[in-house]
């Protein structure tokens, strides 16, 4: 028996749509991390052909945990059910490639202040949109995930990757109102993203509101951050997420990576290709509970943003040193008038 385990991100609001509103009070953030990543485990698989398994919504990536996910999560029993069921649609999503594997390279700090400024001031140069009364944010990238399988049978283990495929993301300023179309892994159309309640945190409406000191601004990214699991990493994680799947604000950017270069253990890595196969510079952190490095590429001349990539550092639940379990890049970022809408002649794009 094949067993998979989809590693995909989980955006929050993804999350809210599978599980019941919480009780009060409110899991810390690394017990709902814990959470997502249980709903993921134990994925089955019915062969070993790299066939993805039809689900009811995406599964984005999250860090692969071993069984004591299931303890940690137990406080709140979640069934996710893959595959139909009455009333619901499913889609077949294309079959998973072999997981692109790449030489190592060792990440340094020699280098990293000046790297820092010099992407600090990329971003100051070239700002972002900004959202309007009702308007929203778009952003349109290209994306791989990993799924790895187990063979109960023989023990061998696997990786896989999504073939690389278009994510679009919808979302109002407050969070509240978002729209995710992902062409073969979503029903089809997408899945609406709504919350009832603005968002606190993360949203471009947060962000404007976030000083525009480094240092300051750090300590308010640590400030959502919590639990037992590496509170560095998580941090570098947080800015991730707003870097690859939200505006930033005029004049927060160079704050945003000045900041992260604060982080401990944040490193330069001097060459990182993107998912086109540009060669880029990139600011990394090796995950110390996973063994993955994430890194964020940035073009070598422009130090504009490219995109995103997680190798594996380190051995861990059967993924080999040099697989990259995911890249992303950005495509579009804009601003719109409506959900759903794609951005055409004469609106902000960046």
């Amino acid at each position: 028996m094949i067993r998979k385990r989809s590693t995909e991100p989980l955006d929050h609001a993804e999350l809210a749509r599978l599980l019941p509103a919480p009780a009060d009070p409110r899991l810390a953030a690394d017990r709902q991390d814990l959470l997502e990543e249980y709903l993921m485990s134990e994925i089955q698989q019915p062969d070993a052909a790299p066939a993805a398994t039809p689900a009811r919504r995406p599964l984005r990536r999250a860090v692969l945990f071993a069984t004591p996910v299931a303890a940690a999560a137990a406080a709140l029993a979640v069934v996710v059910t893959l595959g139909g069921s009455p009333g619901t649609s499913t889609v077949a999503a294309p079959r998973l490639v072999k997981a692109p594997v790449v030489q190592i390279e060792e990440g340094s700090t020699v280098r990293l202040a000046s790297t820092v400024q010099e992407i600090a001031a990329a971003a100051t140069a070239h700002p972002l949109p900004q959202p309007g009364p009702g308007q929203f944010i778009y952003i349109k990238s290209q994306v791989s995930f990993m799924a790895s399988s187990h063979n109960a049978d023989t023990g061998e283990d696997a990786t896989w990757v999504q073939p690389l495929h278009d994510r679009e993301v919808w979302k109002s300023p407050d969070g509240t109102k978002g729209w995710l179309d992902e062409p073969g892994y979503q029903d089809k159309g997408g899945i609406t993203l709504d919350n009832k309640e603005p968002r606190k945190q993360n949203t471009y409406q947060w962000l404007s509101a976030q000083p525009a000191d480094p240092e300051a601004l750090l300590k308010s990214v640590y400030a959502t951050v919590s639990g037992d699991r590496d509170h560095d990493q998580q941090a570098f994680n947080e800015i991730g997420s707003l870097i690859r799947e939200q505006l930033v604000p005029a004049g927060l950017a160079a704050a945003l990576y000045q900041a992260a270069g604060r982080i401990p253990g944040v490193v330069v890595v001097e060459h990182a290709q993107d998912v086109s196969g540009r060669d880029g510079i990139a600011l990394a952190r090796l995950d110390p509970w996973t063994g993955e490095r994430s890194e964020w590429i940035f073009d070598r001349t422009s130090h504009q943003y490219l995109g995103s990539r997680g190798v594996q550092v380190r051995e861990f639940n059967g993924v080999k040193p040099g697989t990259v379990v995911e890249r992303t890049t950005i495509v579009t970022r804009a601003v719109v008038d409506a959900k759903n809408q794609r951005p055409g002649a004469g609106e902000a794009t960046a």
